[in-house]
């Protein structure tokens, strides 16, 4: 995989940020932490963003769910320090939408983190409401070309 670009390892290219506390459990045997805790970091991270954005849904019979995720490790990250996890939406589809996230300890970028969502109902894929495509546009990140 190759290093993603410059902007996905700046801090300030997202619109939200979540300081979430590392674990002593997080730890590997080389000191550093292993591969599905920072899996589990960036899932508490875009758990408090999606929060964040108060989208409501219509009935129990609509959710969305996630279809894949996607991780690059960059640097080691290590125990006691937080991990600081900014996120914004990088896609947004009919039926789906992407949430590219970044991983910072100490100011370094240590992984970054894509993840597909699906917007479905009982049947399937389903298209998005408008107030969610507009609720998701108000914390995209603007990607330089």
């Amino acid at each position: 995989m190759s290093r993603p670009e410059a902007w996905r390892r700046d801090a300030g290219a997202y619109p939200f940020t979540a300081e979430v506390q590392t674990r002593w459990a997080d730890l590997d045997m080389l000191g550093h932490i292993n591969n599905v805790s920072m899996a589990g970091l960036f899932e508490e991270g875009r758990g408090r963003f999606t929060s964040s954005l108060q989208m409501v849904r219509a009935s129990r019979d609509v959710r969305w769910l996630i279809a894949g995720v996607s991780i690059n490790y960059l640097a080691e990250g290590h125990h006691p320090q937080p991990v600081t996890i900014a996120s914004g939406i990088g896609h947004i589809g009919t039926r789906s939408w992407t949430v590219f996230s970044a991983a910072f300890q100490n100011g370094v970028c240590v992984a970054t983190c894509d993840t597909a969502t699906v917007y479905t109902d009982k049947t399937g894929a389903v298209a998005l409401p408008e107030e969610y495509v507009a609720k998701l546009a108000e914390f995209r990140i603007a990607v330089p070309e």
